[in-house]
């Protein structure tokens, strides 16, 4: 039976989860070692530099978080100039795809511009959203980025929705470590520019689908900023971002063929016993 520590200010949610004994390994590692299907794992402290890892450098059908190198590609474009980010973009019902995201509910030629349509992917997860930029950016365009930047298996070949050339097992795939590196880039203001970097965070940060990393922060008094993203499909279960702690970290989960409302729960609890670590919590 483990052993948790509270105290009489303590929320319902620390007293229910927190545990600050004991090692990364046995917090974290392990509990996510002991799951089905396949599973990576990604932590880096952005102050010191501590590290754990697991099945990182796994490749994983990326769902949704693939939508951060098709964004990274757009700042490319914004910072060449080659791509104005307030070009007006008419919709048309025929880009329109089912499952994330609210441009597919809306009218029949709604206007937008490029950073909403960038803004949208990440936020909501907007599918239709994500197949116009990669139509605007070319998917050999945005690999040819992605393999510029060193990222050797991440890689872009359908897009969203796309279920026919699912069915033959063309996907897009990344991993924890490279999803890691990406968000360490931006954070240090190294992801194509320091203005890009810090404008590409602001996106993050206003996650809306907060059910995994964020599930037990939100609700903590101080309200820590997370700039994540999250991906889904069936048996697939992902959440990756950058967590503002007192030293803020980044932490990357990633699920393929696995018991996703487990994995979820370990990515809610194990985040916040991160928080709280790099937070030097003690209670």
């Amino acid at each position: 039976m483990p052993l948790f520590f509270y105290n009489e200010n303590s929320t319902g949610v620390e007293r229910g989860l927190m545990r600050l004994t004991g090692s990364l390994e046995e917090e974290v590692t392990e509990k996510i070692r002991r799951l089905p299907g396949k599973t990576g794992f990604y932590y880096e402290n952005l102050v010191t530099g501590e590290r754990a890892a697991y099945h990182e450098d796994e490749r994983m059908m990326a769902a949704s978080v693939i939508k951060l190198f098709v964004m990274t590609e757009a700042f490319v474009r914004f910072e060449e100039g080659t791509l104005n980010p307030d070009r007006i973009i008419r919709m048309k019902r025929e880009d329109c795809v089912p499952s994330c995201g609210a441009l597919t509910y809306l009218h029949d030629g709604i206007e937008v511009t490029v950073l909403d349509l960038v803004t949208l992917m990440i936020i909501f997860s907007d599918n239709t959203a994500t197949n116009v930029l990669i139509d605007l950016l070319g998917i050999e365009e945005i690999n040819r980025t992605i393999r510029r930047m060193g990222y050797r298996d991440t890689v872009l070949q359908r897009k969203m929705y796309d279920t026919e050339k699912s069915k033959r097992g063309i996907q897009n795939y990344i991993t924890a470590a490279e999803t890691g590196r990406l968000l360490r880039e931006m954070y240090q203001g190294r992801l194509v520019s320091r203005q890009a970097s810090e404008k590409m965070i602001s996106i993050l940060k206003n996650q809306q689908l907060c059910s995994k990393i964020p599930f037990y922060l939100q609700a903590l008094p101080e309200e820590p900023e997370i700039a994540h993203k999250t991906g889904e499909d069936c048996g697939i279960t992902h959440d990756v971002g950058i967590v503002y702690a007192k030293q803020p970290f980044i932490v990357c989960y990633c699920g393929n063929d696995t018991d996703t409302p487990a994995y979820e729960r370990v990515m809610a609890e194990t985040s916040l016993w991160l928080y709280h670590r790099n937070s030097e919590v003690r209670v």
